[in-house]
Order: structure tokens, then sequence, then C-alpha cells
């Protein structure tokens, strides 16, 4: 299998737009998890994001094993802390929380990880999350004990993501967070898409095919969906169907 981040790159390249489906291990049981992994292959969806905010469970390995046994779609950790990896996965999001100002989530919790991230034979990719006010309080905002980013000051984000480029992260992460009342607005995506050149995932707030479309349109190059699709899980064929339907750039 080619390597994630290679095919992250050679998608962004060519202008297709990406959706990954995020799975919470606390929110599946086995049926619904192979019901929502039936519906990604039929749709064709690009990756599948493992994890959340807090993983009380202890079946990360479990749910991980039963999607690959189930489908080849790439399976990414999306870790809430240093506890949520899994051998089992393809890469790791390694996240680094730039847009707060705690040091334990921009380097703390990576030196705590780092011995075990270092030996689990994933491939690493390191991303700078940025959480950006969706309107609601979100968990990974209380856990980290750091402000959202305003959701009406696209020249701060610009300069965070560009900020985290320059230190060597080789993916930006915008998320509204789980559950959030607004998504991030497509002025906002565009802003920080047009001044860097490492792939953009963008998630949070996305409810419908319409929403996923215009932020594919605005920049992002990865439009991830959790909270939407487990409520109606029929929304991925919608929502794939929008996404890949952006047009391709012709070299």
């Amino acid at each position: 299998m080619m390597p994630v981040y290679q095919s992250l790159l050679d998608k962004k390249k060519s202008g297709y737009k990406s959706f990954a489906v995020l799975i919470d291990p606390d929110k599946v049981t086995k049926d619904s998890l192979l019901e929502t992994v039936q519906l990604a292959v039929d749709a064709k969806v690009d990756y599948i994001f493992a994890g959340g905010s807090l993983v009380i469970s202890d079946h990360l390995d479990e749910c991980i094993s039963q999607i690959r046994e189930a489908c080849s779609i790439p399976v990414l950790l999306f870790p809430g802390s240093p506890s949520q990896i899994s051998k089992k996965a393809d890469a790791l999001l390694y996240l680094s929380l730039i847009s707060g100002r705690n040091a334990d989530y921009l380097i703390g919790q990576h030196v705590i990880s780092a011995p075990f991230v270092k030996n689990s034979g994933l491939e690493i990719i390191p991303t700078g999350y940025m959480v950006i006010d969706g309107g609601a309080a979100t968990t990974v905002s209380y856990i980290s004990n750091a402000s959202a980013m305003p959701a009406d000051k696209p020249e701060i984000a610009m300069c965070t993501a560009m900020a985290g480029e320059m230190l060597g992260m080789k993916l930006i992460y915008m998320d509204a967070g789980s559950g959030a009342k607004k998504a991030i607005t497509e002025t906002m995506i565009n802003t920080v898409a047009s001044h860097i050149e490492v792939p953009l995932i963008v998630g949070g707030g996305i409810r419908d095919a319409e929403k996923a479309y215009l932020n594919c349109k605005a920049g992002a190059d990865v439009i991830v969906v959790g909270n939407a699709i487990e409520k109606d899980p029929s929304l991925i064929m919608e929502m794939a169907n929008a996404i890949h339907s952006v047009p391709v750039k012709i070299s």
C-alpha cells in the first residue's frame, strides 16, 4: 500500500478531494461499526479516522482490527491522548495543538508517548491541529484547557497555519469540534488554504453534502465527518458523492 502521507500529497497535487469518516470507538457496537464500514466501502470513502477526545473504552485495537478485516480503506489514528495508539492502524496523526497555548498539548504529551510511538511501526504524520470556535463548548477545548480560535478571525488562523507549516507540520487540521453548532466558514478555509502548501483537513459541524462540497471548493483537501454520520449513516454516500464531484485540476 502506498504510504498514507504520499497519497495525501498526490491527491492534493491533482486537486482530488478526499473524504474521511471519523469513528469513535466509544460510540459504536460491532454491528454498527460493520454497517458504517460497508457504507464507506460502497461510497469509496478515502480514509477512516479512528479516535476521539476521550475514548474511555478499551477496545480501540479491536475496533481497528474489525475495520481492517472488513475493508482495505487506510485507517488513521486521530488520538486525544497518548493512550490512544494502536499498532493495528496504518498511520498516526501526531497532533500538536497549535491553536492553543497549553504546552502540554503542544509538546508535553508527545514526550510521554514518543518511545511507544517510535517503536509502533506506524506511519507518523506530524499534524498542526487548530480548534476553531464552533459555537459550542467542545471536549477537546475542555480537556486541553485551551480556548478555541475565533471563528471570525481568518487572519489568525492563516498565520497559525503558516507557522505550523514552517515548524515542520506535514498536515494542517482545522476542527470546529464534535457537535459544533457552526461549521468553519468557507472564508476561513480559503484564507488558510491559499497560504499553505501542505494538505488541509477540515472537520466539525459538517452536517450535509452541500457544506462538504463548499468546503472543498474553498480549499479543503480532506473533509472529516463523524457526528452527523453517527446519527444518519446514509449521509456517507451523499457526502462522498459531493466531495468526489469537485472538479480535478488538469495539469
